[in-house]
């Protein structure tokens, strides 16, 4: 764990759940597994507020526990998953993309509190989106139920374990925590409810004073509202899948870019065939005839069966193997290489960035040790027709910032620099490595920026919170346009200026983070294919 990504935990912590979690989430990641007497005395915080701060990111699935044999329980802060909160708003947009708005505010709900009821999906995605509607126009709470289900047979979301029902032994002890479990078979099973209703929109002040002495009113009749029926089955996102449907919509953009249209669209097919039945660490997808890519193809993309062979030829001849041939059964077998694809799309970003940081010629050079393997420097000026003098900055340029290695091979055992061989070459997993490193590093720059920018202009911020409000209450009780002029006027035009600059620095900085994170996310599977790789 370095020192870049404990930084960038730490501060995706505090912005998301504050100063307390943030606390000890960080002492988690920098101590490992520990157990609740240790949080307490190590952080100096009180024991209530850790036991909450820890329910919380337990709930979020950032901090996991285990029964140890002498019967305490420890608590782990899983990394990985608080690095990929960086990475909600690229899955909200992925479901508004695939499932429109109702997807989109589903996921968006489920990765704002960790784990929800299918049940309590459902009624807060309805109430929302009722929200958003005309008067007199509602959500169906069986529309937002469909969609939830299509989410859930596409693997976007998972069930959650649940604690196994076993007979309780009246003289045993209840065990220190529960053990949670899920059959595989079950994790996208959705229950079967019959959810009639439609969503609600917030009520006036005078409906609320009502419904609070009804709500009152019933309180007393010791009337209790009844279990929902999927009471206990609890759903998370699968991030897991978003990221197979990344690297698949990665994957795609590089055909077509290399190739075309068409091809593209072939390649597209394939991997959604298999997207259900491949793992999302697989290096091949599953074998897939070219009949059944024929009959899978979209309804709108006239090319026939013999066309499509030739596409098929034509990607497994590509010298950048994208698609594999396995068989001739069918017609020909045919599997997408993804370990080989996430290789390709991880060298080109290495090679996008030599080219930003060192110049066109440095990438020329870069390109020619990762096609030749290892080069001494007389090789390396010959074959990229530079002179000597620049290829020899160039290489020690790139070699200081760790893009190339250097390799000695030495003639006698003494080592002696006349006697051997010094060879130039690119180690891309390393490099790689380097290159994400520096992603995180990035990544918590421009986060201390944002934060930097809002704080120095908070009082402006508020001052124009103030106005907005006043102006909203003004507008719905009718008033008149000179009086909404006036209220607009108490934020001068220095500081609407000011407000305006505030924001596209804001947004500019989002934006880096989004592409910052793309790259994060091209390296990241890269590097675990690679370490996976048998």
């Amino acid at each position: 764990m370095t020192q870049a990504e404990i930084k960038l935990c730490s501060l995706l912590l505090q912005e998301h759940f504050g100063e307390i979690v943030e606390k000890i989430g960080t002492y988690l990641i920098r101590t490992g597994t520990q157990p609740l007497r240790m949080i307490v005395s190590d952080t100096g915080l009180l024991l209530d507020q850790v036991k909450k701060a820890l329910c919380v990111l337990i709930q979020h699935n950032l901090v996991t526990y285990q029964v140890q044999n002498r019967g305490f329980v420890e608590y782990a802060a899983q990394c990985k998953r608080v690095l990929r909160i960086l990475r909600y708003p690229r899955y909200i947009y992925t479901a508004k993309t695939l499932y429109n708005d109702t997807g989109e505010l589903i996921v968006e709900e489920l990765l704002l509190n960790g784990k929800m009821t299918m049940s309590a999906v459902v009624r807060k995605v309805a109430d929302r989106l009722t929200e958003t509607m005309e008067d007199g126009k509602t959500m169906d709470y069986a529309d937002v139920s469909n969609t939830f289900v299509r989410l859930a047979d596409t693997h976007f979301v998972q069930r959650c374990p649940a604690v196994p029902e076993t007979v309780e032994t009246p003289n045993a002890p209840p065990p220190p925590a529960p053990t949670l479990v899920i059959n595989e078979k079950d994790m996208y099973v959705v229950p079967r409810l019959n959810l009639v209703g439609k969503g609600k929109r917030r009520r006036s002040c005078d409906e609320e004073e009502n419904g609070e002495h009804k709500a009152k009113k019933q309180k007393q009749d010791g009337e209790s509202p009844e279990p929902p029926p999927d009471d206990g089955i609890y759903w998370q996102v699968n991030i897991d899948r978003f990221h197979q449907h990344f690297r698949d919509q990665g994957i795609v953009s590089a055909v077509a870019n290399r190739m075309d249209q068409t091809s593209s669209e072939i390649v597209r097919t394939m991997l959604r065939m298999s997207e259900v039945t491949t793992s999302s660490s697989a290096p091949y997808t599953q074998p897939l005839s070219s009949n059944e890519i024929f009959r899978s193809l979209p309804a709108g993309y006239n090319i026939g069966k013999q066309v499509l062979d030739q596409y098929l030829t034509l990607l497994a001849d590509d010298p950048l193997e994208f698609v594999g041939k396995s068989g001739d059964s069918g017609g020909g077998m045919y599997t997408v290489n993804l370990h080989k694809a996430l290789a390709s799309l991880a060298t080109a970003t290495l090679e996008s960035i030599v080219e930003e940081r060192f110049g066109s010629r440095c990438a020329r050079i870069f390109r020619l040790l990762l096609r030749k393997r290892h080069l001494e420097q007389k090789q390396v000026e010959d074959f990229a027709m530079i002179p000597a003098k620049e290829a020899k900055d160039m290489l020690y340029k790139m070699l200081s910032e760790n893009f190339v290695s250097l390799q000695e091979i030495p003639k006698t055992p003494d080592h002696a620099p006349s006697r051997t061989f010094y060879l130039y070459t690119v180690n891309v997993l390393s490099s790689a490595r380097m290159l994400l490193h520096r992603c995180y590093k990035s990544v918590a720059n421009l986060m201390e920026r944002r934060q930097y920018e809002t704080k120095e202009n908070k009082r402006l911020l508020e001052k124009s919170q103030r106005v907005e409000a006043i102006l909203a209450s003004m507008q719905a009780t009718g008033a008149e346009d000179a009086q909404l002029q006036e209220i607009e006027e108490m934020i001068t035009a220095p500081e609407r200026q000011q407000l305006e600059t505030l924001k596209r620095n804001v947004n500019k900085i989002d934006a880096s983070e989004n592409q910052v994170d793309e790259t994060i996310f091209v390296l990241e599977s890269f590097i675990e294919s690679t370490v996976k790789r048998p």
